[in-house]
């Protein structure tokens, strides 16, 4: 009689146990299987995608990012974004951040991707390159990704126009830009100065003086060519004809030979000359500005 009293509570227990140890295991989730790189494009979880860390470009505009999120919304993504393998199933990203970041505005799960086995040199080209073929893409950003493929890659200035499809003079005065002290390279990231008020300004011969002068421009809104006019006057202040020695009249020509060698070079360039004979004296203050001036007579070092 015993044995029926208790066969419900064992029943029950037996119950109790099943919920705590299933006699069936669950099954384990499908390990995710990258795609190979094929060229072919594949959709691509968002959450599975890193973000480049070789990126570039610092500022994205979000009216613009806004906008192509509505056009995904409404179309898709037309264009894949290029990824390379990560680690544990993952992605990290190569070309294309705009497109990520609007498809998970847009409120996408997945993206259209193409999968390229590259080194970590080959990924920072694809996107500097990438990058400088963009018109928004601001000239500190572009001074810094060439300062990184120097830092990051030890690659010269010839080496990287190679790559990027620039000239080396080019690059050289995207480098220069480097030595523009923080104020105003945040005023040129900013957009408030253009690169050719940055040249301008780095003629001057100290980074009190550069600040200074761009804050003026600021204030002023003065135009490149104003700029151009402004710093040419502080270097060569009026104020020196009431010195001792009598001011020897420059020849005009003379003189716009001068202006142009300064505003060509962003260095500052001096033309002493007598009756037609005399010299050039260009001043630089590193190698990158030897180098631009190498580049701008037509030869290359060691020539």
């Amino acid at each position: 009689m015993s044995t029926a009293h208790l066969d419900p509570k064992r029943r029950a227990l037996g119950r109790g146990l099943e919920s705590l140890l299933p006699s069936k295991p669950a099954p384990a989730p499908a390990p995710v299987t990258p795609p190979p790189p094929t060229g072919k494009a594949f959709e691509i979880p968002l959450e599975l995608i890193d973000r480049n860390p070789f990126q570039t470009r610092t500022n994205f505009d979000e009216e613009k990012l806004a906008e192509l999120a509505n056009s995904i919304r409404a179309t898709g993504v037309v264009q894949p974004i290029l990824v390379r393998p990560g680690k544990d199933g993952r992605y990290t990203l190569i070309t294309g951040e705009r497109r990520w970041l609007a498809s998970q505005k847009a409120g996408l799960t997945t993206i259209p991707a193409v999968v390229r086995e590259v080194t970590n040199v080959q990924a920072m080209e694809m996107t500097i390159v990438e990058n400088l073929q963009r018109a928004d893409l601001n000239p500190m950003e572009q001074a810094k990704a060439y300062h990184r493929l120097s830092l990051d890659f030890h690659m010269t200035q010839e080496q990287m126009a190679t790559r990027t499809g620039k000239d080396r003079a080019s690059v050289a005065n995207f480098l220069r830009l480097l030595k523009l002290p923080e104020s105003v390279q945040q005023n040129v990231e900013a957009g408030e100065l253009s690169f050719g008020h940055a040249r301008a300004l780095l003629a001057l011969d100290t980074p009190e003086e550069i600040a200074k002068a761009a804050q003026k421009v600021l204030a002023l809104q003065m135009s490149v060519r104003s700029t151009e006019s402004y710093v040419q006057g502080l270097l060569n202040p009026e104020s020196k004809a009431k010195t001792a020695k009598p001011v020897v009249a420059v020849d005009p020509n003379v003189r716009e030979a001068e202006d142009h060698l300064r505003r060509s070079l962003g260095l500052k360039v001096t033309i002493e000359d007598k009756k037609g004979r005399g010299k050039v004296i260009i001043e630089y203050s590193g190698v990158e500005d030897f180098d631009a001036i190498l580049t701008a007579l037509g030869q290359k070092a060691g020539e």
